[in-house]
């Protein structure tokens, strides 16, 4: 197994004193903009522009996402990147971690709460760019409140259902995530993935008049598979970061077992093929999500030009990826991860617009991108 980093133990009933926590500035290589949202204590230009510092591929997607619905995406993704922030942080132990999510989730009607929530997470480690998210959490309730109410109760709905799924894996495995099975697996990213999938789906239903009841119902059928997808990707891409960094493996044991290796040595040199071949299941299980993302996509409908965009983006990346890394050991290497190319990122960026309205148009891309990197003029 890895090494464990030392934990810092607190009783679980005893929430941080707000008063008692540091000022932590930002850190400066961040946009300078952050900065200055924050001291103008101004909401939404601190959540639009702390988005593309937590996630690149995200923020170009959200940016295309009209008024009230643009909003409450934006919002529910940095709230759930907030408890992302919390499950990933290494060192810290899970009964300081469930009041952290129990805070966070009393903060939607609690400012107290949020108070107490950004006094515990001062000491956390972490990126720059989710550290300063979460010590300025109160913006982005404040942001969130000028929602409308039912709106807002979508988010809270998978959010809270995202949080106890986070303190349940905390709580089950306090020295950092090891996925045993390929069920457990799936109940992970069920949590973390799969509630993202019907949060936007019902915020989808909530804000686009063209999609009624019976479309409503027929992409309920399929966006978890939608989510989750792309979330086996990420996991496919990151197993060497995970563990390195985040002290989490979530490739199965069952699977490295029935190939020869165990956890404690994914990124052993001598086993690389072993652990290569124990990817497989999992990167049979990203295709198939991903052709149902696919299809979910397409049953968006035309009019829904905006929401159709959101979803394609980070589909094209995920096929791109997935083209890439099937080919690829980078991944289970120390220091390793896949990338495509910004040359590509780039030219999807250009083809995804211009084909966004087309079925055919969007499997032919879909397609074309699956054999090489896509390239404008290149066959």
């Amino acid at each position: 197994m890895f090494p464990t980093p030392s934990r810092q133990h607190a009783p679980a009933d005893a929430p941080p004193n707000p008063r008692s926590a540091p000022h932590v500035a930002l850190d400066s290589s961040l946009d300078p903009r952050i900065a200055t949202a924050v001291a103008n204590r101004d909401a939404a230009r601190f959540c639009e522009y702390v988005l593309p510092a937590v996630s690149r591929t995200f923020a170009l997607g959200i940016r295309v996402l009209p008024g009230h619905l643009g909003q409450a995406v934006l919002d529910a993704y940095l709230l759930c990147r907030m408890a992302d922030t919390v499950e990933d942080a290494p060192g810290i132990a899970p009964d300081v971690k469930s009041v952290l999510f129990r805070e966070m989730l009393a903060g939607f009607d609690d400012q107290t709460a949020v108070a107490r929530f950004i006094a515990g997470v001062q000491s956390l480690p972490g990126e720059p760019a989710h550290l300063a998210l979460v010590h300025h959490a109160d913006l982005v309730y404040a942001h969130f409140a000028q929602l409308p109410q039912k709106t807002r109760e979508v988010v809270v709905t998978w959010v809270t259902e995202m949080v106890v799924g986070m303190d349940k894996f905390v709580h089950r495995y306090p020295d950092g995530i090891r996925i045993q099975t390929l069920d457990e697996y799936k109940e992970y990213c069920y949590y973390v993935a799969g509630t993202v999938g019907y949060m936007l789906t019902d915020l989808w239903f909530e804000h686009a008049p063209s999609i009624g009841k019976e479309r409503y119902a027929i992409l309920r059928e399929r966006c978890r598979a939608f989510a989750e997808a792309l979330q086996t990707v990420n996991i496919l891409k990151d197993v060497a970061v995970d563990a390195e960094k985040e002290n989490s493996i979530y490739v199965p044991e069952e699977l490295l077992r029935a190939h020869g290796s165990t956890q404690g040595r994914i990124l052993a040199p001598d086993l690389l093929v072993k652990n290569r071949e124990a990817l497989g299941r999992l990167i049979d299980l990203a295709w198939h999500d991903l052709e149902e993302a696919r299809t979910y996509l397409l049953l968006i409908p035309r009019r829904a030009v905006s929401i159709r965009l959101f979803c394609l983006l980070p589909l094209l990346f995920a096929y791109a990826t997935m083209r890439d890394l099937v080919q690829s050991t980078a991944m289970l290497k120390p220091g390793g991860t896949v990338k495509i190319s910004r040359r590509e990122v780039k030219a999807l960026l250009m083809a995804g617009p211009m084909l966004v309205m087309s079925n055919s148009g969007v499997r032919r891309l879909v397609e074309r991108v699956r054999r090489k990197a896509f390239r404008f003029g290149v066959a």
